[in-house]
């Protein structure tokens, strides 16, 4: 659950060259890896409209994932999402203290620049 001092993430595995299941693998792999930081809260998105007829209890959308961090750890989590997304495409989804932040990149530079953008954005959110 966020509180005013919670940092949620949601980044969306956007390489048009993957398909479902090759999205959904850099998600598992991704969640894999947050698992050895214990500040981390890292989890799969459920679909809010499952397709009609759909019988399981939470469907996922595919190539998403969020992670909840607490404001102190932010600045390591943008880092260990720079060295494990870098050349990737992807969007991510920045929500902090009631507002939000979107950007986009397509390759190492991009991301470079949306991370610092992250990093800019919640740091005015922490004055």
């Amino acid at each position: 659950m966020m509180t005013n001092d919670t940092i949620k993430f949601t980044i969306n595995f956007s390489d048009p060259a993957l398909d479902d299941e090759e999205r959904d693998e850099e998600v598992e792999n991704l969640l894999y890896q947050f698992q050895d930081l214990d500040e981390v809260e890292a989890n799969r998105v459920t679909d809010p409209h499952p397709p009609a007829g759909n019988k399981s209890l939470g469907a996922l959308l595919v190539g998403i994932l969020t992670a909840e961090v607490n404001a102190a750890n932010c600045k390591k989590v943008l880092g260990f999402l720079g060295d494990r997304l870098g050349g990737k495409p992807i969007e991510l989804e920045v929500e902090a203290n009631g507002r939000k932040l979107k950007v986009t990149a397509h390759s190492r530079e991009e991301l470079e620049v949306a991370m610092k953008a992250a990093r800019d954005f919640v740091e005015v959110g922490e004055l």
